[in-house]
């Protein structure tokens, strides 16, 4: 099954609760009325208040100058808009080696199982991985990002639980550079909750980087749980006052009926999606394509 295919039926959910109910309403005209109930749609599918605004506004003035009345036409208006509104695609930077991608996110966003998956896709590709298990802070997190790193068969530089995670991550850059990989994936410890102890965290991480690595390619992806709707808006605004967030991963949007967030989070932060996620299995997190996505809510 190709990943589109997945990303359709992972999508299920919020293509049946809202968006499917679309092309319908436009089938009934393309007029005021129509315009008000697709702005409830468009809420009620965690778009968000602003986000909707502007889609609707937008559509209400490609209708008018274009004369749209034809409903496959106004559907086709709308998937620009939305389109529109995520963005063009933006690609990995990982040209220049090792490169290195720092993972952040609050517990059970699915931070490790990401970590795990991209590396399965970058291996895929090619691309030699090392993991730093730099999240020495939660108990259980290193022999969980173990586990996944022996599934995925990718080498995993780690210390023991309560370790300093800067010093995880020299001995990772060491062994990375020793061992010809392309890319470095760090996870780090998710303490939303302090946002001071965070800031310090990452500030020394990155110094280590910088310090060991200072010509190479980097990311830092803040890890989204889509199926939080609107608190993961307000996690990733936290998080952005504490790191330089290059990309985003959305989760479990196949467990959620409100694939809406992707368009309020890109509006409300206007940071890329990198990845998204729509179930359990290695090859279920993949690159983010705006034209796949948009067409997958409504196919």
């Amino acid at each position: 099954m190709s990943f589109f295919e997945k990303l359709k039926n992972g999508l299920f959910k919020s293509k049946k609760s809202f968006f499917s109910s679309i092309a319908s309403l436009f089938r009934r005209g393309v007029d005021e009325d129509t315009l008000e109930e697709l702005e409830e749609i468009l809420i009620s599918a965690d778009v968000g208040f602003e986000s909707t605004e502007i889609i609707i506004d937008r559509l209400r003035e490609k209708t008018k100058e274009e004369k749209i009345k034809d409903p496959d036409k106004a559907l086709e208006a709308l998937k620009e808009i939305l389109l529109e509104m995520i963005g063009d695609a933006v690609p990995l930077e990982l040209s220049k080696t090792p490169a290195v991608i720092l993972i952040i996110g609050v517990n059970g966003v699915g931070k490790t199982t990401s970590i795990a998956k991209i590396s399965n896709y970058l291996k895929s590709e090619g691309k030699k991985v090392v993991l730093a298990a730099a999240d020495t802070f939660r108990a259980g997190a290193i022999d969980q990002l173990q586990i996944w790193a022996d599934r995925v068969g990718v080498d995993l530089i780690k210390q023991s639980e309560g370790s300093d995670p800067a010093a995880v991550v020299f001995d990772a850059v060491s062994a990375a550079k020793k061992r010809g990989a392309d890319v470095l994936i760090v996870d780090t410890a998710g303490r939303l909750h302090n946002k001071k102890n965070l800031m310090a965290e990452l500030a020394k991480i990155n110094r280590v980087i910088d310090r060991e690595l200072p010509d190479v390619s980097r990311e830092t992806f803040l890890v989204l749980d889509s199926t939080t709707g609107q608190n993961a808006v307000s996690q990733a605004k936290e998080f952005k006052n504490a790191a330089d967030i290059t990309g985003l991963i959305i989760t479990k949007l196949d467990g959620t009926a409100k694939g809406g967030i992707v368009f309020s989070i890109k509006k409300e932060l206007d940071i890329p999606v990198k990845f998204v996620g729509v179930g359990e299995q290695l090859d279920d997190l993949q690159p983010f394509v705006p034209k796949d996505f948009v067409d997958a809510l409504f196919e």
